[in-house]
């Protein structure tokens, strides 16, 4: 493969640098930050822009530091171990800038410095460790950069240490268990308190092989097993059967108890989740004493639904997934919360349904997945006439599509509030405040 000496003048969606090839076109490669020249070798040509790999680092950024893991560079979970954490600050706000004017055509809008999280290691609740034969032998650990290999781990910084050790727990057996043939992830929840729930994944039907596990951890409270849907698309896609334990594990947020099972949906770094809901609070007007009504359009858990209600006249969370609505309505109870009301429907539905029998809102939060807002939900906010739009989201490019289509249909876009939920990662979420013209 080719070999060049380059400058690197940019960073993409993984954090990874750009710079420009001798003929022009913008390569990519993992592991240097703007600003250095380096020299690299090419591994993959894509037509338009091609992929390489760090050769040498011919003039360091100030910005970089000795990684602090083993695995860095090889292990696909963090992308940006080379680098100061206050860099990695700065890139992230940089990638929603970027995706806002070039994706969504927005001219200079206003992002904000990037919320960092005060603790920057051992801050995920929830880990998805793949599983799967390798060399002879089962391994358990995380996938490599780039590819389905798995880089066997005792350790992983991202995680908490009740996690690791369950993960050690189970690697210490696998290869003893005749059903382990079937297993694909071992997932792990840990809550503020320290205590687990562990759901392992795999091809087959339940076994009873799982109940003759070695004796766990103490902090772990519960086991599952998902059996995977035929192509599933995440660690959790199928069905989960209780094994043994707590049908439930109970976290907090802010001053609320939420009782969360295998499949809920919950932020995986609970102290910036707060930071990252208050900065939404903040966005729609919700303080103590408002008399807002507010609508939760993607209400998960109820998490965002929840946290509001402490403050306003009332919260309507709507979400499409039975379970997730289940755990809202009880998630409400036990937290003696009586005016948030959960609707099972889709959204984009829904809201005529309730704007036909009167119901008014004064702001409608937002917090979609991946994919963004379907476009007919999009419709239906606009014609419910709602004065003010807060939009969470977990990725700039599908953001900066969402956000130039309410700009068409005649919102403004006020600011954009980058929030690190996961450090050392390309991932950034994002608060938004939209009003209507």
């Amino acid at each position: 493969m080719d070999r060049f000496d380059i400058e690197i003048t940019g960073s993409g969606s993984e954090l990874q640098g750009v710079g420009r090839l001798p003929d022009g076109r913008a390569v990519f490669v993992p592991g240097v930050i703007p600003g250095e020249r380096v020299q690299i070798e090419v591994t993959a040509d894509k037509g338009r822009f091609c992929e390489a790999s760090l050769v040498d680092v011919l003039v360091p950024s100030p910005d970089r530091v000795t990684p602090d893991c083993p695995n860095a560079g090889k292990c696909g979970g963090c992308q940006a171990r080379h680098m100061t954490y206050a860099k990695t600050l700065e890139l992230k706000r940089q990638r929603v800038f970027d995706a806002l004017t070039r994706i969504g055509g927005i001219a200079n809008p206003e992002v904000r410095e990037t919320l960092g999280s005060a603790q920057v290691n051992r801050t995920r609740n929830k880990a998805e460790y793949p599983i799967g034969r390798q060399d002879g032998r089962i391994s358990i650990g995380a996938f490599a950069s780039g590819g389905n290999r798995i880089i066997e781990l005792k350790d992983c910084l991202s995680q908490t240490n009740e996690s690791i050790l369950a993960l050690n727990w189970l690697s210490a057996q696998l290869n003893t268990l005749p059903f382990a043939n079937h297993l694909k992830y071992l997932v792990t929840r840990t809550n503020r308190q320290g205590q687990l729930m562990v759901i392992l994944s795999g091809d087959a039907p339940v076994s009873a092989q799982l109940k003759r596990l070695s004796p766990a951890p103490d902090c772990v409270q519960s086991l599952w097993y998902c059996q995977l849907n035929r192509r599933h698309t995440h660690a959790l896609d199928g069905i989960c059967t209780w094994i043994w334990g707590n049908s439930t594990l109970s976290d907090r947020l802010f001053d609320l108890n939420f009782e969360l099972s295998p499949q809920s949906f919950f932020q995986v770094n609970a102290p910036q989740a707060e930071v990252l809901y208050d900065q939404a609070l903040i966005a729609a007007g919700i303080t103590p004493g408002c008399e807002l009504n507010i609508l939760d359009a993607y209400c998960g858990v109820g998490t965002i639904t929840l946290s509001a209600a402490r403050y306003a006249r009332s919260a309507v969370g709507i979400e499409i997934v039975p379970p997730a609505i289940e755990n809202a309505k009880q998630n409400a109870k036990a937290n003696n919360i009586q005016n948030a009301r959960f609707i099972c429907a889709d959204a984009a539905k829904e809201i005529p349904c309730l704007l036909a029998h009167g119901q008014t809102f004064d702001a409608v939060l937002l917090d979609p997945p991946r994919k963004g807002i379907d476009s007919s939900l999009l419709e239906s906010i606009t014609k419910s006439k709602v004065p003010t739009i807060v939009y969470v989201s977990c990725n700039p490019a599908t953001l900066a599509r969402d956000l130039n289509y309410l700009q068409n249909l005649s919102f403004n876009l006020h600011y954009i509030q980058p929030v690190d939920m996961f450090p050392w990662t390309g991932h950034v979420e994002t608060v938004v405040l939209m009003s209507r013209k």
